[in-house]
């Protein structure tokens, strides 16, 4: 069972983030599971497995915030951090281990449209 049901936060721009999202997330095997417009309010559901553990949405205000996403391989990192930067995100660390918190913590930080930072993460060798 993983650490974290899901984590969910608001954005200025659903459509902008959601598209920043299904590009920058691919690379780690997270795709959009579901998007729903009620009351003009408007969600996006990511995940793997059509199970959406990932919510944007564009009811309330944008904050500080941390998403860690875990990746496969060190590869998968790398193939985040690139597509993150094409998709418009900003480098918030690049690729590579991230000793002062585990000897093997291999990480790349990006900050998605509205300034969110977030990561993806491998933990093996």
């Amino acid at each position: 069972m993983p650490l974290i049901d899901h984590i969910e936060f608001a954005v200025t721009d659903a459509e902008a983030s959601r598209r920043f999202y299904e590009q920058a997330l691919a690379p780690l095997g997270v795709t959009l599971v579901i998007s729903r417009d009620a009351n003009g309010r408007t969600r996006h559901g990511f995940g793997r497995d059509g199970y959406p553990s990932l919510w944007i949405h564009d009811h309330g205000t944008p904050g500080d915030g941390h998403v860690a996403i875990q990746a496969d391989s060190r590869e998968a990192v790398n193939a985040f951090h690139q597509a993150a930067l094409a998709a418009g995100g900003r480098d918030n660390g690049p690729p590579g281990i991230r000793s002062h918190y585990q000897a093997n913590y291999y990480a790349a930080f990006v900050l998605d449209p509205d300034g969110f930072n977030v990561e993806a993460l491998y933990l093996g060798a």
